[in-house]
């Protein structure tokens, strides 16, 4: 028979075990931390993590030992998670966030600090968006201008790929942080990216109420690293570098089934990328285990790893991928973030790579409109998207193709999200977009009609190209510019001897120096996108 003192001194390591293995178990998700923003009004936060299956757990909401809320919940069995969606809140706080898990007569309780309630907003995409604030323009003055942000929030998601969707992230670079020097600056394309920031920023000089701000890109990347295999396969992707129409593998060189333009750069490997390129990787292990948190929107900058890869697949695949990524987050998030939540875009810059085909710039940008030459359209509604053509920087150290005025693309950003998310009617986001063309044959002239006024900064012959066909054989010839007025330009096409078919601007992979393209809005500086446009009828 064994003495009960030694019974007892042999189960006392056992219950500290159990009990100490049931405290680690207990835990938030990743991203849920002190200093963190949670989405205010009108949708309700998600406070998620793991614990014992079965376990009860609550969720309270103080601020200086008052409960604002509290909600109770049970761990699932089949996924040791947790979940509760909080009451909306304005915004606004801090805030302390516990979570106490009740087990048999076992209680574990968690603790974040100094939370807010605000808006919160996703940036994603390659090396564009993942260069940090010491990479730009004004570096120094802007890692130091901090002091009045306190209230925008910033973290940064660790590089990590996944064969299957992750529903919690890998890690963190930067765990939810106030703004400092050295997080807005840490070092060359690590953390914090500097069009989330400055976005965030100018969004808070607005509005005054706290922003959150996630950045999960990764420099060198297609998007097919950051799609879902559901939006590849709408695209007719169905594995790594081959494309199925009707069944028939493009790159068999059989004869597809559906139409596509005819291109040398279609469907070659991404010999240039130099980021993860496998398909779905990034998405599976960086998007996807956010899909929990609710989001007020989010940002993109990406498309230069798909100049020569799968480039005439793009629009599809950029419509495919906002499509599902405002599905995945709104289901997610137990339909707390918007179905259609905003969606913000950077079009393409420039590069004088010698890399770059010509026409690869120019395809980015159409297919990024999903070829409308502009956003929002009907196939990307509730988008927005800054233009960046015009700020080429033939001295970035860190190669033309990383232009170091990333704060005029916040501010366009910004002035987007101000008009599709926060809904300010008469705020002017974009550029003049093309409405009517004439084509005046006994006058040698090309009138083009803007919806918005255009403001001619400068003459430009090169920019604007005509579609001269004659004998079948068409080519683009340059058609200078000519007459101007508030709302219309006229182009000179004599240079046509044939037949005038078509019409684009700007399309070159460096069409215009530093904020000298030719068209501007003429109250705020933003220019006039590319476009290619055809012809309908003749004026004589």
């Amino acid at each position: 028979m064994v003495a009960p003192g030694l019974v007892f001194g042999l189960m006392m390591p056992l219950i500290l075990w159990v009990s100490r293995s049931a405290g680690v178990d207990f835990r938030f998700a990743s991203y849920i931390d002190n200093y963190m923003v949670l989405q205010k009004e009108p949708s309700g936060a998600v406070i998620w993590g793991y614990g014992i299956p079965g376990a009860t757990v609550s969720v309270t909401v103080c601020q200086v030992h008052e409960t604002i809320m509290k909600k109770v919940t049970s761990v699932k069995a089949h996924s040791n998670t947790w979940m509760v969606v909080l009451d909306p809140m304005k915004p606004g706080g801090p805030f302390e966030v516990m979570a106490e898990q009740t087990s048999g007569t076992m209680n574990f309780t968690l603790r974040v600090h100094n939370v807010l309630f605000g808006d919160v907003w996703l940036c994603s995409g390659q090396s564009n968006m993942k260069m940090t604030v010491s990479q730009i323009f004004n570096a120094t003055r802007e890692m130091s201008d901090t002091a009045a942000y306190q209230s925008v929030r910033i973290l940064s998601v660790s590089l990590a790929q996944a064969e299957q969707e992750l529903e919690d992230l890998a890690g963190l670079d930067l765990p939810w942080s106030k703004p400092t020097s050295e997080n807005l600056g840490h070092g060359d394309f690590t953390y914090m990216s500097a069009v989330c920031w400055l976005f965030g920023r100018y969004l808070y000089d607005t509005l005054q109420y706290p922003i959150g701000l996630v950045s999960s890109s990764v420099g060198g990347t297609p998007i097919e690293a950051w799609s879902s295999r559901r939006s590849l396969k709408a695209c007719g992707i169905s594995k790594q570098g081959s494309v199925q129409t009707g069944g028939e593998d493009i790159q068999s060189g059989r004869k597809p089934t559906r139409e596509l333009r005819s291109d040398p750069f279609s469907f070659i490997s991404p010999d240039s990328v130099r980021g993860p390129s496998k398909h779905s990787v990034l998405w599976n292990a960086m998007i996807h285990p956010l899909h929990k948190m609710v989001l007020k929107g989010m940002i993109w900058y990406q498309g230069e790893s798909n100049m020569n890869y799968n480039v005439d697949l793009y629009n599809c695949t950029f419509p495919e991928l906002i499509e599902d990524w405002r599905q995945t987050f709104h289901y997610g998030s137990q339909g707390e973030t918007e179905r259609f939540f905003p969606f913000g875009f950077v079009q393409l810059s420039s590069d004088l790579s010698n890399s770059t085909s010509e026409e690869g710039f120019p395809q980015i940008r159409w297919h990024q409109t999903a070829d409308f030459g502009y956003a929002p359209n009907v196939r990307m509604p509730n988008t927005f998207m800054a233009v960046a053509m015009d700020l080429g920087d033939r001295n970035s150290p860190f190669g033309s193709i990383h232009p170091r005025d990333k704060q005029t693309v916040a501010y366009r950003l910004h002035l987007g999200a101000r008009a599709m998310a926060y809904d300010e009617k008469h705020l002017t986001f974009q550029g003049p977009l093309l409405e009517k063309i004439e084509l005046l044959v006994d006058k040698g002239l090309l009138n083009l009609t803007y919806y918005q006024k255009i403001q001619v900064q400068r003459q430009d012959n090169k920019i604007f190209e005509i579609s001269c066909c004659s004998d079948h054989q068409c080519k683009w010839l340059s058609a200078p510019m000519n007459t101007s007025s508030t709302w219309t330009l006229a182009l000179n096409i004599n240079p046509c001897h044939g037949t005038v078919v078509a019409v684009r601007y700007a399309w070159t992979t460096w069409p215009c120096e530093y904020k000298q393209c030719p068209l501007y809005h003429p109250n705020n500086t933003l220019p006039a996108p590319p476009f290619v446009a055809f012809l309908t009828k003749q004026t004589s």
